[in-house]
C-alpha cells in the first residue's frame, strides 16, 4: 500500500499558522499605518461621563443664560417688524437667526470644548502620540464586493453586534430602574414653575446620563481588553514572514556570505602580494605561519605582512622560498603571533624580545649584521 504526502503542508509560506510574535518593525508598520490597539468605547464613555458631570453643574447657570438669550431676542422682534406689512422681512430673519445660533454656541461650547478634550486625551493615553494620514488614502480593496461579505460576517463583526445590542440593554435596564419612582414627579410639572420644572428635568437628565456613562465605562473597558487581544493576535506572525521579514532588514545570508568570501579572497590576494617584502616566515611548523618584516622607516616595531594556518600555512612557505626569505621554526612565538596581530599591525612589547631574537638570527645568516 503507498501513501501519498502532499508536502505542501509542511512549508511555512505566507500562509502558515501564525505563532510568532510579532517584530518591532511589523508593530511600526502596523503604526504608520494606523492600525493601533484602541478602543473607541473608552473615549465614547469617557466623552459623555465628562459632559453629563459639567452638565450636571453647569446647566443651571445654561438654562439662565438660554432664558435670557430668549427673552433678548423675543424683545428684538417688535423692533424689527415692517410697520406697513405687519411681519419681520427674511433678511431680518435670517439674521436674527444667526446671531441666537452664534450666542447659543458660546454658551455650550465649554461643555463641547471639554469633551473634545477629553475624548483626545482618552486616544492619546491608549496610543500615544503619532498621527498619519494614511487610514485616510483611498484603497481600491475597500471596493471589493468580496472582502465586505467576508466582513459582514467575521468575529470582528460579531463582536461589534454583541457590543451594540449589550449597550441597547444597558441604556433601557438602566432607564426603566431610574425613572420608575421618578414617574410621579412629572405629574407635578403643572403645579411648577417654569424654572422649576427645568431644574428638575436638568436633574434628572444629568444624573440618569452620569449613571449611564458609568455602567457605559464597563463595557468600554472589556472592549478595550478585547481590541488588545485581537490586535496581538492580527500582529502575530507565520515563520516564513520572519525570515522574509529578516532577510530584507539584514539582507539574504547567502548573499552577505558570497560577499564576505569575497573579501576575504581580496584580503588574501593583498596579503600575498606584500609577502615577498618580509624578512622571515615564522612557523609552527605544520600548522601556523607568520610573514614579519622589521622596516624602521616604516613603524617603530616589527609588523605582520602575512599569517596563516593549515593549507594557507603551507602556501605562505612555499611563496617564502620561491622568493628567498627564511623560514624559521619557533612553536610558541608562531602561535602568539598568529592569535595576537592582525594583518598589517606592528607586534606587541611583550612579544619584541622573542622576535628580535629570531630577525637578529636572520640578518646574520643573511650577512647583514
Amino acid at each position: 500500500m503507498i501513501l501519498k504526502y502532499n508536502l505542501q503542508f509542511f512549508a511555512d509560506g505566507p500562509g502558515g499558522e501564525k505563532t510568532e510574535e510579532p517584530t518591532s518593525k511589523k508593530l511600526s508598520d502596523a503604526r504608520s499605518e494606523g492600525q493601533v490597539a484602541k478602543s473607541r468605547e473608552i473615549a465614547n464613555g469617557l466623552c459623555l461621563l465628562s459632559v453629563f458631570l459639567v452638565l450636571r453643574f453647569w446647566v443651571g447657570r445654561m438654562g439662565t443664560q438660554f432664558l435670557g438669550l430668549f427673552k433678548l431676542f423675543y424683545d428684538r422682534i417688535p423692533e424689527t417688524l415692517d410697520f406697513w406689512q405687519g411681519h419681520m422681512s427674511e433678511q431680518d430673519i435670517l439674521v436674527m437667526f444667526r446671531k441666537m445660533m452664534s450666542e447659543a454656541l458660546i454658551i455650550m461650547a465649554p461643555i463641547m470644548v471639554i469633551g473634545f478634550l477629553i475624548s483626545f486625551l482618552s486616544d492619546i493615553v491608549q496610543v500615544k502620540w503619532k498621527p498619519t494620514s494614511k487610514p485616510m488614502k483611498p484603497k481600491m480593496s475597500k471596493l471589493n464586493p468580496i472582502s465586505g461579505f467576508k466582513k459582514i460576517f467575521s468575529a470582528n463583526s460579531l463582536a461589534e453586534l454583541i457590543k451594540s445590542v449589550a449597550k441597547i440593554s444597558l441604556i433601557i435596564i438602566i432607564c426603566y430602574n431610574y425613572l420608575l419612582d421618578k414617574w410621579p414627579i412629572l405629574f407635578d410639572f403643572y403645579g411648577m414653575s417654569l424654572m422649576q420644572a427645568l431644574n428638575v428635568i436638568s436633574t434628572i437628565v444629568t444624573d440618569l446620563g452620569i449613571r449611564i456613562s458609568l455602567f457605559y465605562m464597563i463595557i468600554a473597558f472589556a472592549d478595550w481588553v478585547y481590541q488588545k487581544f485581537k490586535f496581538k493576535k492580527d500582529m502575530k506572525m507565520t515563520k516564513q514572514e520572519v525570515k522574509d521579514e529578516y532577510k530584507q532588514q539584514e539582507g539574504d545570508p547567502q548573499i552577505k556570505g558570497k560577499i564576505r568570501q569575497k573579501m576575504q579572497e581580496a584580503s588574501r590576494r593583498r596579503m600575498m602580494q606584500a609577502l615577498p617584502q618580509a624578512d622571515v616566515v615564522i612557523t609552527n611548523p605544520t600548522h601556523y605561519a607568520v610573514a614579519v618584516k622589521y622596516d624602521p622607516e616604516v613603524a617603530d616595531a616589527p609588523m605582520v605582512l602575512a599569517k596563516g594556518e593549515d593549507y594557507m600555512a603551507a602556501r605562505i612557505k612555499e611563496v617564502a622560498k620561491e622568493n628567498n626569505i627564511e623560514i624559521v621554526e619557533n612553536k610558541p612565538l608562531a602561535r602568539m603571533l598568529y592569535a595576537n596581530v592582525d594583518i598589517g599591525q606592528t607586534i606587541p612589547p611583550e612579544l619584541y624580545q622573542a622576535v628580535a631574537e629570531v630577525l637578529a638570527f636572520v640578518y646574520h645568516l643573511k650577512g647583514k649584521v
